[in-house]
């Protein structure tokens, strides 16, 4: 589940979370897929168990450019254009399954953010 948040918030969470539970990780990528895509995350143990956040920042989809042939078997492309000033934010959040030993998505609503 997708949440959208702004950084502040992003920071007054991490903060709560490294005063009040044991933080295992605590790092920030830089992918440069996407116009460039910041993806900041905190692994520590909560109420529910092993948890994992992660904030993602990405620029600003300005405009979608669809390109496609009328060509049989032809492949369309779209192509994205992103804005280098305007920034998204989204938090998604994990529980650590340990019967599949992965992460499993969950709802960040439930965590009244």
């Amino acid at each position: 589940m997708l949440y959208f948040m702004t950084s502040e918030k992003w920071q007054q969470i991490v903060g709560n979370i490294k005063d009040n539970y044991e933080v295992e990780e605590c790092e920030k990528r830089y992918l440069e897929e996407q116009g460039g895509v910041e993806v900041e995350y905190i692994i520590f143990k909560g109420p529910l168990g092993r948890m994992k956040l992660e904030f993602i920042t990405k620029p600003a989809v300005i405009d979608k450019k669809t390109k496609y042939s009328n060509r049989l078997g032809a492949e369309t492309v779209v192509e994205y254009v992103y804005s280098p000033k305007e920034k998204s934010h989204k938090l998604k959040a994990y529980k650590w399954d340990e019967a599949i030993n992965d992460w499993l998505e969950m709802e960040a609503k439930k965590f009244g953010i």
